[in-house]
């Protein structure tokens, strides 16, 4: 790629943008009455603590680094695997008992033991990277989120066990916390020479490119609450994420695999070990596989069983995913793998040692998948909405399931889940006339607000729901006040310590998170996005999903009257491809040459992406190096009829 195109790639950063690291948040309030009280109910309710989760978390312990900080190449820290020392000695009144517990284990960090030839290094991300001691190197399994971490993680491999070669890289799914640090441990010449295999489930570059594609800006900016990456960690802070810890804030970036597993069952055998891959997708991911060890004796439950129950519905969002078909796969897992397996490990929290208690785990974890769909489907189909079955099924858990750690929601919940369940078979809509055509948020809170008696007439009502430790009614009120009034000093601030109180409550880290960040934003306002996005993803897209992309950005009232084709000839790729906008719709097809463009554009794909998502002026992109043949000032009306690339939006405020 030129200068010029490196220069438009690092600037196209906006299409991922990640939120900025921020100071906690300020004036956090103390635990309420309410709060306290809530707490302690939680306690006295927790199953047995037992020691199986206390000593596994620990065992094969070997190392960590000595200096906790993980700096980028700038310098700048990426990662502190110091940050949640804090979590020590009993709960405070400020983070729910259950979840504090949890973190306790979590919040450990090093490289660890699983079997003789199999190990971990945890805490250096939200994921676990896996290491598999092969004959000439090591095999690594999910080189976490960023270059930097993943590289301090081999470092930290290499120094202690000695050093030796990376010999494979194994992708278990399609989440860039999986796959984000591979340059960190592998040289892409390498693997392009095949010295390197690089394996992942069918279907992987697909769905590892385009998830953020279509809805990547809405993500991102729900994604901020959901891992609370705008709180400092701390005692009114964010608590981790409940299967792990926070996101390192390196370089994300990706190799291509270099081959795919379609089928459960199918091996391959690297650098002399003997692996066999059940496949998955279509449950914690659209392309996902989990991986025997078969030397070892050593299963690899990738993500779709963890220390925790996941999410059905990611709070960020993300297509529904298939409980019933989670719970078939859990299934499988533990009646093929689990007795076969002394160790089940996954990519993310600790192992369960011994073939019973991991055979107990899978199985425990796959009734609790089978619980919430087949309960919340009964429900469904005797005429309950989403909201009145997640309220049943939060208040009475299968007592099974609540005596096992591992099936608490400290990521997912059962109120999340039990209402995306509803939606993956029947959509938002409850089939009440009255909610198929509401107004949009702010004219309904403007009305609801006049019909209540006026803003000092809500906030009375919210005041006196907090005083009796409603938060949740408080919260409505305060939220509609906020949307009718968004000038309102003392109704966001109040609106802030009814967030703070439920966040405190939470057993889930990320709806402690989303709490914590909504009350950061009322009292601070909303963080900055800034650029973090790799040319590697950039590059990974294909150019039929970057049309579709730009398309969702086409105003077709600013090229009301117009018409155009646009040729492209990608000379980097040997690609050709058509654009059509008129009054209506931008249309890009890929592969197609129309036969009297009004403009042909050549030159390589960055060009492109210049045009259509940087929005730099054609006669900038002709003095860079592309060709423009036609009307140039037709193709600038199109450039000019597209939004810009979103940097975020407001959340708790319209």
């Amino acid at each position: 790629m030129t200068k010029a195109g490196l220069r438009i790639g690092a600037a196209l950063a906006a299409l991922g943008a990640a939120w900025t690291s921020a100071a906690a948040q300020e004036m956090p309030s103390a635990a309420s009455e309410a709060t306290r009280a809530a707490q302690a109910a939680s306690a006295a309710a927790l199953p047995a603590e037992g020691t199986r989760d206390g000593e596994f978390a620990v065992r094969g312990f070997l190392a960590t680094r000595a200096d906790p900080v993980i700096l980028n190449a700038a310098g700048k820290p990426v990662w502190n695997l110091a940050a949640y020392d804090f979590v020590t000695g009993s709960a405070p009144e400020t983070v729910n008992p259950s979840l504090w517990r949890h973190m306790t284990h979590l919040k450990r960090h090093g490289l660890y033991q699983v079997t003789p030839n199999v190990w971990q290094v945890r805490g250096f991300d939200v994921s676990n990277m896996t290491i598999i001691r092969g004959a000439t190197g090591w095999i690594v399994i999910d080189p976490l989120t960023s270059t930097e971490a993943a590289k301090a993680a081999l470092d930290l491999v290499n120094q202690t066990l000695g050093e030796r070669p990376v010999s494979g890289v194994i992708y278990s799914h399609s989440h860039g916390d999986h796959f984000g640090g591979v340059r960190g441990v592998v040289d892409a010449e390498a693997v392009k020479a095949g010295r390197v295999p690089i394996i992942a489930p069918e279907g992987f570059m697909e769905e590892a490119t385009s998830e953020n594609v279509m809805a990547g800006p809405a993500m991102f900016s729900r994604a901020a609450y959901q891992f609370g990456t705008g709180l400092a960690p701390g005692v009114t802070g964010q608590m981790g994420s409940g299967i792990g810890l926070g996101i390192s804030a390196g370089t994300l970036s990706l190799i291509p695999p270099t081959e795919t597993v379609a089928r459960t069952g199918e091996t391959r055998v690297v650098d002399g070990v003997t692996l066999e891959f059940q496949i998955v997708s279509g449950t914690e991911a659209p392309a996902e596989f989990n991986v025997f060890i078969a030397p070892e004796k050593t299963f690899l439950a990738a993500e779709i069983a963890t220390c925790t129950l996941h999410n059905i519905l990611t709070p960020r969002g993300a297509k529904v995913r298939d409980a019933r078909a989670w719970a078939h796969y859990l299934d499988e897992a533990a009646t093929r793998y689990g007795p076969q397996s002394d160790t089940v490990i996954s990519s993310h929290c600790w192992p369960i040692f011994g073939r019973e208690e991991g055979t107990a785990w899978l199985t425990a974890q796959r009734d609790n998948y089978r619980w919430l769909h087949d309960q919340t489907v009964r429900r469904m189909n005797r005429g309950e909405t989403m909201h009145e079955i997640a309220e049943s099924l939060e208040a009475s858990p299968p007592p099974g399931l609540v005596a096992e750690w591992s099936t608490h929601g400290y990521y997912g919940t059962i109120s999340h889940n039990a209402k995306a369940i509803y939606q993956f078979y029947l959509g938002w809509y409850d089939a009440v006339p009255a909610n198929l055509h509401q107004h949009p948020p702010v004219a309904r809170a403007t009305r609801l607000v006049d019909a209540l008696g006026g803003a000092d007439r809500v906030r009375a009502l919210a005041a006196n729901a907090m005083a009796t430790g409603d938060y949740r009614w408080a919260s409505d009120l305060l939220q509609n006040l906020v949307f009718a009034d968004p000038d309102n000093a003392a109704a966001k601030a109040a609106l802030a310590q009814s967030y703070e109180q439920q966040g405190y409550q939470s057993e889930s880290a990320i709806w402690r998170n989303q709490f914590l960040a909504a009350a950061s934003d009322l009292r601070r306002g909303r963080a900055q996005a800034s650029a973090a996005q790799s040319n590697d993803m950039i590059a990974a897209l294909a150019t039929d999903e970057l049309l579709d992309s730009a398309a969702t950005r086409f105003a077709p009232e600013r090229f009301a009257g117009r018409r155009l084709t646009v040729a492209l000839e990608l000379t980097d790729r040997k690609e050709t491809a058509t654009i059509e906008a008129n009054g209506q719709a931008l249309i890009g097809r890929v592969g197609e040459a129309p036969q009297a463009p009004d403009v042909t554009l050549r030159g390589p794909r960055a060009m492109l992406l210049g045009l259509l998502f940087l929005k730099q002026p054609v006669s900038a992109m002709q003095a860079a190096g592309l060709k423009v043949e036609g009307d140039a000032t037709a193709l600038q009306a199109l450039v000019d009829a597209l939004d810009p690339m979103p940097q975020g939006f407001d959340i708790v405020t319209p």
